[in-house]
Formats: structure tokens, C-alpha cells, sequence
């Protein structure tokens, strides 16, 4: 009984032996998978920290401008099908090429897209077709200026129309008119390509037609007060912020005292471009307040039936935002302003054949002594940017 016993003894000692080196064994075995997996989640870890530490970040989107539409009636009875329709399609063909290749591209609808109900009408009370809206989208355009002297052409109906019509275009960003107050008020910023922007449209003249007493809204008329409120409510959200100005001194090439006024105080606000028009004539481009801000203070007429090649000559112009995070901070810049000249064509007698040309593609027989018309124009524009580079990276 006793040699059984300690054979016994032994054999559970054995046991225990064997089940402490397994025990033992397997303990190493997932402290030492423990730690390698934990030093490869570590090593991941940092991987992802130095790549999200990464710097400088850098998102840019290129910006193409043009001036006004101004629609009289020989343009649109020029546009007008058999069936009552209208197509301005033709007129932009050359344009729509540049236009649609950049990121955003903007102009201003100086005649308001007013209805047809309430009928289509030339100077001094103008009236549009919405296809001329139609034919600029098509184009490529999607950010567009609507505060204007002839905004209340058409009265409160007019507006109401003209913002319906916008307001129902996906992917197109425009102010300057809207239909309450709510809609006025409204913070609206918007995004390209990793950029944050906001965008406003004022106007200086209002050809006397005035809004109805508590309904200033349909027309965004400026006032300095009126752009600090809404550009301080978007100053901190946004990386840029773009103000349509319409403003200065119609068939003048010079800047005037209330423009550079603006200009400036504009700047102060933080706005890092702005775009003008009204004068119906090119006027010169320059950066102010030590780089901060660039100002195109008239574009001219994009299309037109004015008189006077100088009325008939446009500017299109090209900037590109850039943004660029470092660990310091973010900086956004206007910078690589490109310009071109452009010139509305037409003929007499019958049907006009309306259409904008670029400058570089005029020869003499569309526009006689057109070079020189190109020189005079250019030196308006560069007057006082003269290193303003000519030929646009779209064209």
C-alpha cells in the first residue's frame, strides 16, 4: 500500500510539473504577443500622427470672371426661335471652352430675369429671357452677382421671378436679391475643393427705383453697416470671403473716390476679392491694403448692344485661391491674376449674329484696328498692376 501511494504521489507531482511549464509556457507565450502587439499598435499609431502632422497642406481652386450681361432687346429678338423660345447658346461658344474649364466661373446679370409674363423690354426698364440664364449655366458659369441698378426694373414681380429661377439651379451660387427677410439673413457659406468661401453682391445705384418700405431684401443695396454685419457673421467660418460690387461711374475708366473708399473698407473687413461692375467699361485691377485684398474694379460689359467699342470690350479675368496650412497657422491667398479682352460682335440689318470673341482670336475684318484697341484697353486694365500677366491658362 505505501510503494503505491508514493508512485501515486509522484505521479501527481508530475503532473503538477507539467501543467506549471504549460501554464508557464503559454503565459510567456501571450505576454511576449502581448507586447509585440502592442509595440506594433504603437509603431501604427505614431504612423498615423506623423502623416496627420504632415505639413504644409495645399487646396487651391481657380476663378474665372466676366462682366455684365446686359440683354437689350436686339439681343434677345437675335436669340428668338420659330416656337417663341430663345437659344444664347451661339453667342457663348467661344467663351463657354474657357468658362467651363475652371473650378468656379462668375458673372453678372446686370438685366433681371424677370418673367415672361410680365414682358420681355429693353433700356430703360430691362426684362430678360431665363434662357439667358439657361445659356450662361450651360457655359459653365455658377457663381453669379444679381444686385443691380435695374433690379426693381420689373418691381417686386420681377424679383419674385428671378429668384425663383435661381433658386431652382443645383450647383449655381449667387446673391444679391431675395424674398424675405429670412432668406436675407441666412449665413450661407459654401465649399471648393477643401476651401471654404462666402459670397456677396451689393450695389451702390439703384436708378431711383427704390424697394418697398420693409422689403429691402429684394434688392441688396450697400451700406457699410450692412456689409460688416454680414461679413462678421462669416469671417471665422470661412477661408475667403468674395463681395460682387456694383458701383463707380458709368463710361469712365477711372477709379473714383467712393470705389476705393469701399475698396478699402471692404478690406478692413477681411474680404479677399472684389469683383466690380456698373461702369459698362473696363477700369483698372490692383491689390490693396499690403496684398490682402484684390480688386477688379470694372470688368465692362461681357455682351452688349452699346455703342462704342470701348462699351463693347470687356475684361475676363482669372485668379486662384490658395490655401496653405502649416503648424503655425492657415494662410489664404489671391494670387496668379490672369486677364483677356474680349469684344461682342454683331452685324446690321437682319439677324445680328450676336457673339463674344476673345481678343486673340480677332482679325480685322470683325473688329478694324482691333490691335489697337487691344494696346489702349490693356494699358486702362494694368495701369496699376502693370506686371498683370495677359492670356488666360483656360484659353
Amino acid at each position: 500500500m505505501a510503494v503505491k501511494k508514493v508512485r501515486k504521489l509522484k505521479f501527481v507531482g508530475k503532473l503538477v510539473i507539467v501543467i506549471f511549464i504549460a501554464i508557464l509556457g503559454l503565459g510567456i507565450l501571450c505576454l511576449s504577443s502581448f507586447f509585440f502587439c502592442d509595440k506594433e499598435v504603437k509603431k501604427e499609431k505614431i504612423k498615423k500622427v506623423v502623416e496627420k502632422e504632415k505639413y504644409p497642406k495645399e487646396s487651391s481652386f481657380k476663378l474665372f470672371m466676366v462682366g455684365d450681361a446686359l440683354i437689350h432687346s436686339a439681343i434677345y429678338e437675335d436669340a428668338e426661335l420659330d416656337d417663341g423660345s430663345y437659344d444664347f447658346k451661339p453667342m457663348l461658344e467661344l467663351i463657354k471652352p474657357i468658362s467651363s474649364s475652371y473650378d468656379i466661373a462668375y458673372y453678372n446679370q446686370e438685366t433681371i430675369l424677370g418673367g415672361r409674363d410680365l414682358g420681355f423690354s429693353n433700356y430703360p426698364m430691362f426684362n430678360s429671357p431665363d434662357e439667358v440664364g439657361d445659356a450662361f449655366i450651360d457655359a459653365g458659369f455658377n457663381l453669379v452677382s444679381l444686385a443691380t441698378n435695374h433690379t426693381m426694373d420689373k418691381g417686386e414681380r420681377g424679383v419674385i421671378h428671378s429668384v425663383d429661377y435661381w433658386s431652382n439651379k443645383e450647383d449655381v451660387v449667387w446673391d444679391g436679391q431675395r424674398t424675405s427677410w429670412e432668406e436675407r439673413n441666412k449665413t450661407r457659406i459654401y465649399e471648393c475643393n477643401g476651401i471654404k468661401y462666402a459670397f456677396f453682391s451689393y450695389t451702390t445705384w439703384t436708378n431711383g427705383l427704390e424697394t418697398p418700405s420693409g422689403k429691402e431684401y429684394l434688392n441688396n443695396v450697400y451700406s457699410p453697416e450692412k456689409a460688416k454685419n454680414d461679413i462678421d457673421k462669416v469671417r471665422d467660418k470661412v477661408d475667403i470671403i468674395i463681395v460682387a460690387m456694383h458701383w463707380g461711374t458709368e463710361y469712365s475708366f477711372d477709379v473714383s473716390s467712393s470705389q476705393r473708399e469701399i475698396a478699402d473698407y471692404l478690406s478692413s473687413l477681411g474680404v479677399g476679392l472684389i469683383i466690380g461692375a456698373h461702369p459698362h467699361v473696363v477700369e483698372p485691377v490692383e491689390y490693396i491694403n499690403d496684398g490682402k485684398t484684390f480688386v477688379i474694379y470694372s470688368l465692362g460689359n461681357f455682351i452688349s448692344d452699346q455703342v462704342g467699342v470701348e462699351r463693347l470690350t470687356g475684361l475676363a479675368m482669372e485668379v486662384t485661391i490658395n490655401k496653405v496650412e502649416t503648424k503655425d497657422g492657415v494662410s489664404v491667398t489671391v494670387d496668379s491674376p490672369k486677364a483677356e479682352l474680349l469684344y461682342t460682335s454683331s452685324s446690321y440689318g437682319g439677324k445680328r449674329n450676336f457673339k463674344v470673341y476673345p481678343y486673340s482670336k480677332l482679325n480685322n475684318s470683325i473688329l478694324p484696328n482691333y490691335e489697337n484697341y487691344y494696346n489702349e484697353y490693356k494699358g486702362i486694365v494694368t495701369a496699376y498692376y502693370p506686371e498683370l500677366t495677359f492670356g488666360l491658362s483656360g484659353s
